[in-house]
């Protein structure tokens, strides 16, 4: 039992390091300021019409958005007809119908962005193995989210260190855990062409789907930073309004 344990001691130790070196070869995410950020931040709309684009045209064919509403695009400035239109263009698999079988239909705005694959098996199938994650959550399940993402899609072509080997099949990218990652390099410079003439560079496209996946993660935002200001003024004056209370009552009783 004593060997046993001491095997697994040094099992873990061992895991530990490797798990510190290659943790020691990801670089900290470039720090971008964004429209989001703070107490007062708010969605830049445009930006995120922008980014749906780039998710519509370059990631929705290897990545899902599958807790995102048709409807909810209205938030980012999207009409009613164009919601429609978009939501039509998609097949959602529905049913049972009257004869017990599943069926599909053509999308409305109260469904779900379909995801591209069945399930994670034909997701993996597809990817020689790799899974490419949902991305509805993306900015709130990865540390320091929206820089990491932004970080990550710029993060492409630069030299590979002499001591970093990148396996067949797999691209360097340094603000990935490890260094390696499955995903060639998504975008391209004017990969592709914005309605509102904005160019299309990979810092833009990235900044964009950034701000996009940002307000996926968390449409309440600005309603919850706006209920936050007010409950911090209200608490504000009902401190003043006890404050001065408390006085009037103690200086009757002294």
């Amino acid at each position: 039992m004593k060997k046993i344990t001491v095997l697994l001691s040094v099992a873990a130790v061992l895991g530990s390091v490797g798990a510190s070196i290659a943790a020691s070869d990801q670089k900290k995410p470039l720090q971008v300021h964004w429209s989001f950020d703070g107490v007062f931040g708010k969605v830049d709309k445009q930006s995120a019409q922008r980014g749906f684009q780039v998710y519509k045209e370059v990631c929705a064919a290897c990545h899902g958005i599958s807790r995102v509403a048709f409807r909810t695009l209205s938030d980012i400035g999207f009409s009613e007809a164009e919601i429609k239109a978009l939501a039509a263009g998609y097949m959602i698999k529905d049913g049972p119908g009257d004869d017990g079988e599943m069926f599909e239909r053509a999308g409305k705005p109260s469904d779900y962005f379909p995801s591209p694959y069945a399930n994670e098996n034909a997701a993996r199938a597809a990817q020689n193995g790799a899974y490419p994650p949902d991305l509805s959550l993306i900015v709130k399940a990865r540390p320091d989210g929206a820089n990491y993402l932004y970080s990550l899609l710029v993060g492409y072509g630069q030299a590979v260190p002499e001591h970093h080997q990148v396996p067949e099949g797999m691209h360097y990218n340094p603000y990935f855990p490890g260094g390696n990652i499955a995903m060639p390099a998504p975008i391209s410079e004017g990969q592709v062409s914005f309605e509102d003439g904005t160019q299309a560079s990979i810092d833009q496209m990235s900044r964009d789907v950034v701000n996009f996946l940002q307000w996926a993660a968390e449409p309440e935002m600005e309603a919850r930073k706006q209920m936050g200001i007010k409950v911090l003024i209200y608490l504000a004056i009902m401190t003043v309004f006890l404050y001065i209370a408390k006085r009037s009552i103690w200086r009757r009783i002294h």
